[in-house]
């Protein structure tokens, strides 16, 4: 049952990319005369991961929190990351952003295609000029308006535990006084594990935004001290979530 879900999942999301892209096209196009932001494309990418999330009857997303999230104000927005599924259900929350991805997504077709046309973020992994190169882009959107995404883990957790931070989100925090916002994600990896293509039996997604942290609330000026204190924090939030009576699978 599980082989034909799958192919049932893969086969719908696909054809959906297919049909969608072409739109996504036309909008960039259009954004090259009159949008530099890339914000109509940036809201294509949204809604087509809306129509992803809510055209399979094999899970369901609870989102809670979002009224914590000023669309008027730009994050430093760090997810708690299980699966490849995060960054489509991530789109639930409805809010402007441009990931921070590993380059080789962007060589997917179409889809790393489009990430390019919203103005998505690269990232060489363990390249120093690359990491430079991807913190001055973080910047840039932040200055104009547009919330930047980092997963601090820095890759998809095996276990569901909450795995150690990295400090790239939180020096960028230091660096330009923007606020963090940390979201909790769980779920996904019951649905689609690291490295797997099967999606499993888990049925409900949670995804809880957390208050958002504003520079004057950081207590540090040090990033690697920044990112054990939101870790723990973190970690704690993710317990306390799944500690409560009646918590949805």
């Amino acid at each position: 049952m599980n082989i034909i879900k799958s192919l049932w999942v893969w086969f719908s999301s696909i054809l959906f990319v297919i049909l969608a892209f072409p739109v996504a096209l036309i909008l960039w196009l259009v954004s090259l005369a009159f949008d530099s932001r890339r914000l109509m494309n940036n809201r294509w990418m949204v809604i087509q991961g809306i129509v992803l999330t809510k055209m399979s009857p094999f899970w369901k997303v609870i989102t809670e929190g979002r009224e914590k999230i000023d669309q008027n104000q730009a994050y430093i927005i760090i997810p708690t990351h299980q699966s490849m599924l995060d960054i489509v259900f991530f789109n639930m929350l409805r809010h402007r952003l441009r990931w921070v991805s590993k380059v080789e997504v962007f060589r997917m077709p179409l889809v790393g295609w489009e990430m390019r046309m919203v103005k998505y973020i690269e990232l060489v992994r363990g390249n120093k000029s690359s990491v430079i190169k991807m913190m001055e882009k973080c910047v840039e959107s932040l200055h104009d308006g547009i919330s930047i995404v980092i997963f601090p883990e820095g890759t998809r957790s095996l276990t569901g535990a909450v795995g150690k931070f990295k400090t790239g989100a939180f020096q960028l925090a230091v660096k330009t006084d923007k606020p963090l916002l940390p979201v909790l994600i769980d779920g996904t990896g019951e649905i689609l594990p690291k490295k797997g293509i099967i999606f499993g039996r888990r049925r409900v997604v949670r995804i809880r935004v957390l208050d958002p942290i504003f520079p004057g609330q950081f207590g540090t000026g040090d990033p690697d001290e920044l990112a054990v204190r939101v870790h723990s924090l973190m970690v704690t939030a993710m317990d306390e979530m799944r500690s409560e009576s009646g918590y949805p699978r």
